[in-house]
């Protein structure tokens, strides 16, 4: 994640899905730092955005013992592949993925694009396998929670079972709302809900919400949000055009996100 003015970790949507948003929620997050991110749960600048928040210091030392080991995953590898076993959930340290599964014609469809402070893996819970795959997208390091551990340990700890609880609800929400976003809206306005989503998750990590970097290739772009690779292309040109924004290969800059928010109009 890098930009001029607010450098975006070179590391990179739960949360995954492209949600509607309405951008200007207060909040002032840390800053996120080298030496924050190789620390465990108990002083992780990300566990706000993670498992282990509300829980007490005693607690979150519980949790930090069942990390099993930490991960690192180069770009363009599989974290795990639709139809592998299901074993662990992964918390984001660094980096970022996109899951995705495979369409009845053999093509690729990107589901999900997930970022520092998000875990994933969620899908594997109800039949042991992992219905989709996720890869880097670049590399990406991140703390492997085997579900087991943290099943048992959430019966005694209710915290942490609400948080789970919550977490899985959310990626319940995010999924009804990309079906909302290609089942009813049109294809202008589904580029500019990702591109403001995406801002508001840079800005509750504490970076730039204007100025980003954008992990997904324009042929991923498109998968995500059910349009053409040709379609995605023009809508950037013409946002560009019209001063939207400003984009210079995966740079990208939100001239005036206010537009961006009336294009979507009453939908946020």
């Amino acid at each position: 994640m890098a930009s001029s003015a607010n450098p975006v970790p070179a590391v990179l949507e739960s949360s995954g899905q492209p949600a509607v948003p309405c951008v200007g929620v207060a909040s002032n997050p840390p800053a996120i730092s080298i030496h924050h991110l190789k620390s465990h749960c108990q002083t992780c600048s990300l566990r706000e955005l993670c498992l282990p928040v509300g829980l007490t210091i005693d607690e979150m030392k519980q949790v930090d013992t069942l990390i099993a080991h930490r991960t690192r995953v180069r770009k363009h590898e599989a974290l795990y592949r639709a139809g592998e076993p299901f074993h662990a959930l992964y918390a984001i340290q660094f980096g970022s993925l996109k899951t995705t599964v495979l369409a009845e014609d053999g093509r690729e469809q990107v589901t999900g694009f997930h970022m520092l402070g998000e875990i994933i893996g969620f899908d594997g819970i109800a039949t042991d396998l992992h219905v989709a795959g996720a890869i880097a997208l670049e590399d990406t390091e991140v703390c492997v929670l085997p579900f087991l551990s943290i099943e048992n340990l959430a019966r005694t700890v209710p915290v942490l079972q609400h948080k789970l609880y919550q977490i899985m609800s959310r990626e319940i929400t995010r999924d009804q709302s990309l079906m909302l976003a290609l089942g009813s809206m049109r294809a202008e306005e589904r580029l500019a809900v990702f591109l403001l989503n995406l801002a508001e998750r840079y800005r509750l990590r504490g970076y730039s919400s204007t100025e980003y970097e954008l992990r997904l290739t324009r042929e991923e772009l498109g998968s995500y949000l059910g349009l053409q690779l040709e379609t995605v292309s023009r809508l950037l040109s013409r946002f560009q055009e019209q001063g939207l924004i400003q984009v210079q290969g995966r740079a990208m800059k939100l001239v005036d996100p206010a537009a961006l928010k009336r294009i979507i109009g009453q939908r946020c």
